[in-house]
């Protein structure tokens, strides 16, 4: 597995293998090249934040936009606040194959049998 190395940054970046992701579903499905990958935050639960993402081509007011290695990164800026720094990252192994997040301010995530959750 590539090894990332984490920088500090009020930027959202892509790891290498999510470039060349994006750059695939993006040629895959004929989008030209104004689109990118929109990243949110999408809700939380007991295991702790939950991302959404989507191909993107419209950034609005609310929106940051990033490059990553050649690639729009299109996050609105409440979820900004709480990805800073956070890395995307694709993985293909055993498990299955998908985008996922590595944030370095996820909060700790809580125990379903806690009723102090905080949902």
């Amino acid at each position: 597995m590539e090894q990332t190395i984490q920088v500090k940054t009020d930027t959202v970046m892509l790891a290498p293998a999510a470039v060349q992701a994006v750059r695939d579903l993006l040629a895959e499905r004929k989008m030209e090249a104004g689109f990118g990958l929109r990243v949110y935050i999408a809700g939380r639960s007991c295991s702790g934040l939950q991302y959404g993402m989507a191909l993107d081509n419209d950034p609005g007011e609310q929106d940051s936009t990033f490059e990553s290695d050649g690639i729009k990164v299109i996050i609105d800026n409440q979820s900004l606040e709480f990805m800073r720094g956070a890395t995307v990252e694709f993985v293909d192994d055993e498990r299955g194959k998908g985008f996922l997040v590595d944030n370095p301010n996820t909060p700790p995530a809580c125990s379903c049998e806690s009723s102090s959750c905080g949902n």
